[in-house]
């Protein structure tokens, strides 16, 4: 572990944290725009965050702490994830102590934890919503560990921030496996995330939503923390595709700092090219209904491991 390193993690950690609400932002201009809409301004998830964190939080008479305390413990395991992925560098001392597995890990807790805190309540809504959450989690989860498993095979670790450094030393070309698991990774991104065609996040129609629905009940600094929260979690989700599939850029430690001076424009590029793409998706797609949504992850799942058998067959 070298200074270097420990700079990288925490410039990658507050990265995050900075740049979560502005992808946010990004695609949701992005969607405006593709949709010929007045397109709302980059800075407004900041705006929206810095008017809940000044206001007071409204509580239920019957919330347990577990209500209380589930927006920070969200708010954690995200910023932990974040400082696990390799958005910035390969050299990550966080990364010694976990691996694709353990991020996996990580947020099925954050997962488990809202809906736990949706349901504590006891509004139809807020059910409602931790049970499709969990649906969708439990069909979602098996296609991104199969993804994961692909990268592994052909990198021999677990470890993402390994992963991205083999595949970085490896000629850029079109890997069968790897084009498979691309698509199936962005279904799932889509689905884990709130995004159309399985959610649809601006919506607020109580039938149709799902993340929404476990948040209606919070207010002030927990909505806050939750809407941060998400940000952070559609933002690692950028970061772990760009890991898998676009590894090139990160920094290394043979690189030194001028890697890492080069790692931060090429991040944003990646952000600015992918949140364009999720917009453009997100236009050419429909909602699905719920009871479509297995379909949708199914697809997923075996389009991974297609990925996983193409690499068993063809070696590459």
């Amino acid at each position: 572990m070298t200074p270097l390193d420990i700079t990288t993690q925490l410039l990658q950690v507050l990265c995050a944290l900075a740049l979560a609400p502005a992808f946010l932002g990004w695609v949701n201009q992005c969607r405006a725009w593709l949709q010929n809409r007045a397109a709302p301004s980059v800075l407004q998830p900041y705006r929206g965050l810095r008017k809940l964190l000044i206001k007071e939080s409204v509580l239920a008479e019957n919330a347990s702490s577990l209500f209380r305390f589930a927006p920070y413990i969200v708010f954690g395991t995200m910023v932990a994830a974040a400082a696990i992925i390799p958005s910035m560098g390969t050299g990550l001392p966080m990364s010694l102590a976990a691996d694709g597995i353990a991020l996996v890990g990580l947020l099925a807790t954050a997962r488990v934890f809202l809906s736990l805190a949706a349901m504590d309540v006891g509004t139809a809504f807020g059910t409602l919503g931790a049970r499709r959450e969990m649906m969708v989690g439990f069909l979602a989860e098996p296609a991104l560990l199969m993804t994961l498993f692909v990268a592994a095979m052909i990198s021999h670790t677990t470890s993402l921030p390994l992963i991205a450094a083999e595949l970085t030393n490896r000629a850029p070309a079109l890997y069968p496996s790897l084009a498979f698991t691309a698509v199936a990774f962005t279904m799932v991104l889509l689905a884990e995330n709130a995004r159309i065609p399985v959610d649809n996040p601006a919506t607020h129609l109580e039938l149709t939503m799902i993340h929404e629905a476990m948040l209606l009940e919070y207010s002030g600094r927990h909505l806050a923390l939750m809407e941060w929260a998400a940000a952070l979690k559609l933002f690692n989700y950028a970061c772990i595709g760009f890991a898998l599939f676009l590894p090139w850029g990160t920094s290394r430690e043979a690189w030194g700092p001028a890697g890492l001076a080069l790692a931060a424009p090429l991040l944003l590029l990646k952000l600015a090219l992918a949140g364009g793409a999720l917009a453009l998706i997100e236009t050419v797609s429909a909602k699905l209904r719920v009871f479509r949504a297995p379909e949708f992850l199914a697809t997923a799942f075996l389009l991974a491991v297609l990925g996983l058998l193409v690499h068993l067959l063809l070696g590459d």
